[in-house]
């Protein structure tokens, strides 16, 4: 069998000051390809698990493995977040450029590319998601899913191996979870989508696996 992309074991994670862990013992992999629906009602830990996998917040007992690398430090999650794409819940947790076009290009320099690179990498991205003519708009002015498809196209300019979506929907119109829809669907890796909207999963994800303190079950 594959080697699994991540792999979480047994994980204790609570919030300070809450009666009662949102994980305990939790274990849960992703293999290579996959492409899984997470759901749950609200507070069972689905952000949580997220933002766990990309060190935003510590486990205080168990083990994270991604790319095969147990990963615990600051430093060793610096590493996976340049691999490992989130979309945030709210896209304005996820820019901070002036423009447009700055924020989907700081991936890429952040990466090392070349300003030119970055910029063309930008505008391909952009492009993609049916962005041409944003490039100079002011990110603070967006409306609600501008936000939502450009905080997408700064996590697709980096290019990654796998791509982590906190409810991708939100603020969408139907054509353009339509175009997300068909640009998941053409992505050639590994992706983890929470999402309350069944149709969306429907069409984009191989399976679903409900969140709950220990482990994912499959739905």
């Amino acid at each position: 069998m594959s080697e699994p992309l991540i792999e979480l074991q047994d994980i204790t994670f609570s919030y300070p000051g809450a009666a009662t862990p949102v994980f305990q013992d939790f274990n849960f992999q992703l293999l290579p390809g996959k492409h899984i629906g997470l759901i749950g009602p609200n507070g069972c830990g689905k952000t949580t698990l997220l933002h766990l996998i990309m060190g935003l917040l510590k486990p205080q007992a168990g083990k994270i493995v991604i790319f095969g690398q147990e990963v615990s430090k600051e430093k060793d999650f610096v590493a996976v977040r340049q691999k490992v794409g989130l979309l945030f819940q709210n896209p304005d947790d996820q820019l901070f450029c002036p423009t447009v076009l700055e924020d989907v290009a700081f991936g890429p320099l952040n990466q090392g590319k070349a300003p030119a690179e970055a910029i063309r990498i930008a505008r391909e991205t952009m492009a993609k998601l049916e962005l041409e003519g944003f490039e100079d708009r002011v990110t603070y002015k967006l409306s609600g899913g501008e936000k939502k498809l450009v905080s997408l196209a700064t996590v697709l300019a980096m290019q990654p191996q796998l791509l982590l979506l906190d409810e991708p929907t939100t603020g969408l119109d139907t054509d353009t979870k339509h175009r997300l829809v068909h640009l998941l669907q053409d992505l050639d890796i590994g992706y983890m989508i929470v999402s309350h909207e069944d149709a969306f999963l429907h069409h984009t994800v191989g399976e679903c696996c409900h969140v709950h303190g220990h482990c994912c079950q499959p739905a």
